[in-house]
């Protein structure tokens, strides 16, 4: 699943079309923005010796890591004074090497949290494998990697190299970096500077009202969502599309009605697509190519008796945004209701979990060619046999692996200690530890933070739905750059007003929420809304902002006016708005309403634009020159969303860094590495200082076969994260499936029909008394006569006429 295979871009051949003398200006070096401040390194021309007995110049040190032959050597072929470093690697399996301002007091320089800073240096290369890596002094942890941020192509003249970093994060007072050479080839540099960019203008004067300029707002809109939505996909064209499948509604599985739409905002209407099979409760993940696999779903409603449960389906669709039209695949290997998809760095797409056709747990990894366009043979995939659980979200890592976070949707069967590691080419999974209560995250959410360069994952509340306790306030982080990566504490999720079908009361003590929404929003924060105190029940409003910068929350936004729990989905528009659909309580209703949220920063004044993207077809490791209406402080692209269940593995937020080459005008860097950003269509985003963000432009990251003869493409310039984890676990002997009790969901089928779900355990504070329970049942709006199917585990037929209260 790593990938080892180079890819060749087309850079050269993109920019051609724009004519000879536009050309020739993007395929030089970047221009020199305009002079900064004083170069705030020692020797930045390798000019000073170092100390007696030193092969390195005075502040330079050797770095870089893995499997690799290279020489270090200071040389005459200078580009100014008389003398540059020349750097080879003559062999490689891994690592890198590079010559790396050393890490100290005197010779790193220092630099003031929240500002920014142009790097520039001057080089010779005949290897396109060449990185600017920066690294940054934490007052408290030390030095640390922090980010690769340009890839300079291959010059056998001197060229100059610049780009800027993104903020300084709180808490580094230093920063050291240098080029890395991680390909066979040389690489010789001179002349670096780092200087400081002016500045941050003043906050713009508020064009809303002063709670619009610190809550945001939300809207109700007019229309209503025509289907019982439990999915939703934001397309490449920025349509979005919502699949019901028959809508968690046995009457409508049984007619054979199955429904999608395609919602467009241009407009605010909304289409029904026939839609083949019941794609309730399947996967969905986009393709390389923008469209959309939706895997397995709804095979059989669970026995009225309750000693069946939900079957998953073995087939598998992909949805063409153009055509608005499903095509069958062939069918998967086995039955996934509720699997995982994830796309991998090469466009495939792996699948764990989920309920096979007989309701037993599916221990098959699936596996989706993008090259053959079908899913492989069993055989042809690696197979642990573990059992992942339902919706595990499986997000994938820079350097292939996948990270189980320990978010799924029902039931523990989940494996270790709630969180693990799993390398697809050795075939292994490894616990890491550090999440709390890890029994009691069902339902809850998990994000890849931005940018996903930092490879830190936020895992933000959730419940136990066969236990049904009130869901918790847990939010914990880990960072897989560490060598031993393991979840610490984050901040508990704010508190807001809860309705347990009394009317809104404020929360207290540990309450939090499940079946929560997480939203990677373009200035980098993260927008968390919806969610239920119980599974399915007692709907939370309380919306707050993650900042993944400071690792706190931004408590009391706006709330969503319509309860948003089971099946509610929430996700970024192309416009930077969120919209929020969907709402399927236990007692069988759903929710048409649409909601969209505008965040603060659109009150923020006039808006930065995009006026021109030269190409719309990326390849890895390239430069992409933008032009802007004003100057911008970052760059981005965003994954759109394939969301369901409180689950998006996919979502991402990729930074690219900027050479400016004036006010208006800029270079974006796009990683070399296809695992930080998979291959598809993804929203770009420019955003000023004050983080207002223009409306986003697609682009296409991969690029075209026709572009591919060119240029050859930087391999991947992985990193050795995550390398010091504890002994793999054995893995199970080879098995059909895992034992998964019917009353997985947390539903007790001796009452009602299958889309009304009477808990198998009622809320703690809820007596365990007839009139206590059928109370609670009123309470939220249950039908008045249930049917009881069979008998009476729970005591609420005490008559027994058949009908439960």
């Amino acid at each position: 699943m790593r990938l080892t295979i180079r890819r060749r871009a087309g850079r050269r051949a993109a920019l051609l079309a724009v004519g000879a003398m536009t050309a020739s200006l993007l395929l030089t070096a970047p221009q020199q923005a305009t002079a900064g401040p004083p170069n705030l390194l020692s020797n930045p021309g390798f000019e000073t010796a170092g100390a007696a007995g030193s092969d390195m110049p005075s502040c330079w040190s050797k770095s870089g890591w893995g499997d690799n032959d290279f020489t270090f050597a200071t040389v005459a072929d200078a580009h100014g004074g008389t003398k540059a470093m020349k750097v080879s690697l003559t062999r490689r399996v891994d690592g890198d090497r590079k010559a790396l301002v050393t890490e100290n007091g005197t010779c790193a320089p220092t630099v003031v949290p929240g500002r920014q800073y142009d790097l520039s240096a001057w080089y010779k290369s005949n290897t396109p494998d060449v990185s600017v890596t920066v690294f940054r002094h934490d007052t408290t942890a030390g030095w640390q990697y922090w980010t690769d941020l340009q890839n300079p192509p291959v010059s056998a003249a001197w060229a100059r190299t610049e780009v800027r970093t993104p903020a300084v994060p709180p808490g580094t007072d230093k920063i050291a970096w240098g080029l890395s050479v991680y390909g066979v080839g040389t690489l010789t540099t001179d002349d670096y500077a780092l200087e400081e960019v002016g500045a941050v203008p003043p906050q713009p004067a508020c064009s809303g009202t002063a709670e619009e300029c610190a809550k945001g707002t939300w809207q109700v809109i007019p229309a209503q969502n025509p289907v019982r939505s439990m999915h939703a996909v934001v397309l490449k064209n920025g349509k979005v599309l919502l699949i019901a499948g028959s809508g968690n509604d046995i009457a409508q599985f049984n007619a054979g009605t199955f429904t999608s739409a395609v919602y467009d905002p241009a407009n605010g209407s909304f289409k029904t697509i026939p839609t083949p099979v019941d794609m309730f409760c399947a996967g969905h993940v986009q393709l390389a190519d923008g469209r959309v696999l939706v895997m397995s779903g709804n095979k059989g409603y669970p026995s009225a008796d309750g000693k069946i449960g939900y079957q998953g389906l073995k087939d598998s669709y992909t949805f063409d945004p153009a055509t608005e039209k499903y095509t069958k695949t062939n069918d998967m290997n086995g039955g996934h209701w509720y699997p995982s998809a994830t796309i991998l760095g090469n466009g495939d797409v792996i699948s764990f979990g989920g309920l096979k056709e007989d309701s037993t747990g599916n221990v098959t990894a699936e596996k989706f060619s993008a090259a053959q366009n079908k899913w492989l043979p069993m055989n042809q995939v690696n197979q642990t046999w573990s059992y992942w659980g339902l919706y595990p979200s499986m997000i994938l890592m820079q350097d292939g692996r996948l990270f189980y976070s320990g978010s799924h949707t029902f039931g523990n069967g989940t494996p270790g200690t709630g969180a693990s590691i799993y390398d697809y080419d050795a075939n292994t999974v490894t616990d890491v530890p550090g999440l709390r209560n890890k029994d009691e995250r069902d339902e809850s959410a998990s994000v890849l933070l931005p940018p996903a360069q930092d490879q830190r994952v936020l895992t933000i509340g959730g419940g136990n739905n066969e236990r049904n306790p009130a869901a918790n306030r847990l939010t914990d982080i880990i960072d897989l750059k560490q060598p031993g990566p393991a979840y610490t504490a984050g901040p508990p999720i704010p508190q807001g007003l809860v309705d347990q079908g009394q009317g809104k009361r404020p929360q207290t003590g540990a309450e939090g929420k499940m079946f929560v929404s997480a939203v990677l929003l373009p200035d980098g924060k993260v927008l968390e809304t919806g969610g239920g105190l119980h599974d399915r029940a007692d709907p939370v409003f309380e919306a707050s902002f993650f900042d993944p910068t400071t690792n706190t929350y931004q408590a009391g936004l706006a709330t969503d006016p319509i309860p948003r729990t089971y099946h509610s989905a929430s996700f970024l528009m192309p416009d930077g708005r969120v919209m929020s659909v969907g709402d399927n309580p236990g007692n069988g209703t759903y929710n048409h309403n649409v909601s969209i949220y505008t965040p603060p920063y659109l009150f923020k004044g006039a808006r930065p634009q995009i006026t021109s993207v030269i190409d719309t077809q990326w390849v890895y490791g390239d430069t992409q020159r933008i032009t802007v209406n004003r100057p911008v402080a970052k760059a981005e692209l965003i994954r759109p969303a394939a969301v369901t269940h409180s689950s998006d593995p996919n979502q991402r937020f990729v930074d690219l860094p900027m050479t400016v080459v004036n006010g208006t005008t800029i270079d974006l860097n796009v990683t070399s590495n296809p695992n930080l950003a998979p291959p598809g269509w993804y929203m770009l985003f420019a955003v000023d200082a004050n983080g207002v963000p223009s409306i986003a432009t697609w682009v296409h990251l991969g690029g075209p076969s026709a572009l591919a003869a060119t240029q050859e493409q930087p391999s991947a310039h992985e990193h050795t994260f995550a390398d010091k984890l504890g002994p793999a676990k054995e893995n199970p002997a080879q098995r059909d499936s895992a034992p998964v009790a019917p009353s997985a969901a947390g539903c007790d089928r001796h009452y009602g029909t299958a889309n009304v779900c009477v808990p198998t355990r009622f809320p703690a504070e809820v007596r365990e008394t007839t009139k206590a329970r059928c109370d609670w049942l009123a309470a939220h709006q249950y039908p008045k006569r249930l049917k009881v199917n069979g008998s009476d585990p729970l005591r609420l037929d005490p008559d027994r006429d058949g009908y439960a209260c």
